[in-house]
């Protein structure tokens, strides 16, 4: 149905403070009802709300289950009754501020009547899962440096409080990494399978203190767990190793030897032999696509799909998220998962055999979804729609919400146009352009290009805000997925090396052709923008280039050898990705830096970046700016208290909306007549 363009209005800058985000999308266990969070900004607090809702199978409808806010992560214990962690007294709150880790579990019943609290657990929980009888099986933040508070009395307890806020005032570092992004520093931390005992209030430890749980999964009957895990001192190793934890001997066994191997997923496809997902990183390295194995619990390993080549994972960009709620779901003999093939995300399944059926067409993003007897739901973008819930049967979707279905009535939404040339014969690189919001032909305009991070990431069709917003206000936008990116296999994401070399040429080459398309662009008047791996290569095309008249830089890479020395996956992805450390090749290094080449630089070059941004962490853009401002070019350096790598997709709201401000600003200044 053709919208009425009469009755909408362009897009604001502060409409995301609106959306709904949809994440964590979870059955019942007999599969009539589904549990799923909806967040969204709270401009008062400056941060989110989330709030837990459930979709009712049979009657194919939604209702709120809590209100409070702070409602996101939860488990089912029931066919009608959900666990949820939160931290509802404000006694709790204070209790948290001052070091004292604790998570507060609640059960709530689906049909109605008040949250009431089930137990609290003495640590910071990550993961947790009931295993009947009182008993559950859950992974904790460890320490062995910090105090343990459970058995104390809340004198006692106040008093190591009180010595572990005057440690604060020091942080000592062992290993590496030694802090993380989102999370702080890390030194010492691990992720430590315990088994509850809700009963009892018994809490006990299945793996060591140097032990780092990645992940678990149960058997059928829940007896058992695989768990991904590895174990060191000093340095974190890339590779890990597959153990089996008996709940009933409280035993750890390792299935799988000590090797060069890194297993992303382990899942019980029967009670004695595991699907698991994983790489030896033989020829592509870090961003080697994971194949599927089955593991018995002998320890013998079979490849099942030798040529699979594709992230199964969704690797899809947008600005419109909050949750997660991704991964991989086990039902009955299939294992169901996502891929990023071109610029969409689908739903597969594997059985034990290794064959892979692909059971959604719909072009765009699975963001969140959950299988039970069957029946699929999900949470996806689809179209120019923000994220919605849905159903698949057979190949047929169904839209079950309209939580953000306003944006697309009241709003003037520019369409993605696809553009596209050819690498290398049968090879391409896709593009896509938004028209400005109120094109008229006989005008030009002003365009920016956006280039996206990872690199092994796409963009697509979907929703996506600040490019929206920018066409609302008179710019064309263009975006494209140059090698390096997701979606085509490994050969086209293997950049190792290149940075900045045939990835800076297919960038160009989309530019010059966007321009050749669109005459209403005026060349004069481009500007260029990227996060992550998009602000390094901001940094390196205002280096090799003056054709942009203006550039927005964000959490960027500057210089390979302080970004692989001093940012929480350096060590590993610098070496990986440039091929190279200071030892072995320090020329490789500073050749593929941008700040080699910040003499060369006119372009005004706006920064934008967060002080807690270990992935990217600040010296990196501070590096960019001084050079910049040493030799004359007019700069300036925007920094984020208190956010990290994740600014633009869930920092706190108000700081979001300074971000898109400060870059549009920046835009207008220099690009609009």
């Amino acid at each position: 149905m053709r919208r009425d363009e009469a009755i909408l209005e362009n897009l604001r800058l502060d409409d995301f403070t609106k959306y709904k985000f949809l994440s964590a999308i979870e059955h019942s266990p007999a599969g009539d009802y589904a549990c799923f969070a909806v967040h969204e900004a709270d401009m008062e607090d400056n941060g989110y709300k989330s709030h837990l809702w459930i979709y009712d199978v049979q009657k194919q409808s939604v209702f709120q289950l809590t209100a409070l806010g702070r409602e996101s992560s939860f488990t089912w214990l029931s066919p009608e009754e959900i666990l949820f962690s939160s931290t509802r007294s404000p006694k709790d709150q204070e209790r948290q501020s001052k070091g004292e880790e604790l998570t507060i579990f609640y059960k709530i019943g689906i049909h109605g009547g008040e949250a009431r609290e089930a137990f609290r657990i003495p640590r910071r929980v990550r993961k947790i899962k009931p295993l009947g009888e009182d008993r559950y099986l859950l992974t904790c933040t460890y320490n062995p440096k910090r105090p343990d508070l459970s058995s104390l009395s809340e004198e006692a307890k106040e008093a190591e409080l009180k010595k572990y806020a005057a440690e604060k005032d020091y942080e000592v570092l062992e290993e590496i990494p030694y802090w993380s992004n989102g999370q702080g520093f890390t030194s010492g931390n691990r992720s430590r399978l315990f088994l509850y005992d809700s009963q009892t209030g018994s809490l006990e430890a299945l793996t060591g203190e140097k032990m780092q749980v990645e992940g678990f999964e149960l058997n059928a009957d829940k007896t058992k767990a695989v768990l991904i895990c590895s174990e060191y001192s000093g340095m974190m190793p890339l590779i890990n190793s597959l153990y089996l934890a008996d709940l009933e001997t409280k035993q750890v066994t390792k299935l799988t030897p000590a090797e060069d191997f890194a297993y992303h997923s382990a899942h019980f496809i029967t009670d004695q032999e595991l699907l698991c997902r994983g790489s030896a990183r033989e020829r592509f390295g870090l961003n080697e696509n994971a194949r599927f194995y089955l593991v018995r619990l002998d320890g013998s390993k079979e490849l099942l799909t030798p040529d699979f080549d594709r992230s199964a994972y969704n690797s899809v960009g947008s600005d419109c998220r909050y949750g997660g709620g991704g991964g991989q779901h086990l039902d009955g003999e299939f294992l169901y998962f996502v891929t990023t093939e071109g610029e969409s995300s689908y739903l597969n399944r594997i059985d034990k055999t290794g064959s892979i059926e692909r059971i959604s067409s719909e072009p765009g993003s699975i963001d969140s979804f959950s299988v039970r007897n069957g029946e699929i739901l999900f949470v996806a973008l689809r179209e120019l729609k923000l994220q919605e819930l849905y159903s698949l049967t057979g190949d047929k979707e169904e839209q079950l919400t309209t939580f953000n279905s306003w944006v697309n009535k009241e709003r003037k939404l520019s369409e993605p146009e696809a553009l596209s040339f050819e690498i290398s014969p049968g090879i391409t690189c896709e593009g896509w352009v938004l028209k400005p919001a109120d094109f008229a032909e006989g005008r030009t305009y002003p365009a920016i290009l956006n280039i996206h991070g990872g690199p092994k990431t796409v963009y697509g069709t979907v929703f996506f805000h600040e490019m929206q917003y920018w066409a609302s206000q008179g710019y064309f936008v263009m975006f494209c997925n140059p090698r390096g990116s997701d979606g085509k296999g490994n050969e086209f994401a293997d950049i190792r090396g290149k940075y900045g070399t045939i990835d800076y040429q297919d960038l160009m080459q989309f530019t010059d052709l966007v321009l050749d398309a669109y005459p209403a662009i005026d060349p004069n008047r481009l500007g260029v923008t990227g996060g992550s791996y998009g602000g390094f290569m901001t940094n390196w095309i205002i280096g090799h280039t003056d054709r942009f008249k203006a550039a927005a830089s964000q959490r960027s890479i500057s210089n390979w050898v302080s970004m692989g020395y001093t940012t929480d996956i350096g060590y590993f992805f610098a070496p990986d990705q440039v091929g190279a450390t200071p030892w072995s090749d320090h020329e490789k290094l500073w050749q593929h830096s941008p700040l080699k080449y910040a003499d060369r630089v006119n372009t005004p070059t706006l920064f934008i970046h967060s002080d807690e941004d270990y992935r990217c962490w600040l010296p990196e853009a501070l590096q960019m700016f001084t050079a910049l401002k040493y030799h004359g070019v007019e700069s300036r350096l925007c920094m984020f208290r208190g956010e990290n790598h994740e600014l633009s997709r869930s920092g706190k709201p108000k700081h979001r909306v300074r971000r898109l401000e400060e870059i549009t600003a920046w835009f207008d200044r220099f690009l609009k007549e």
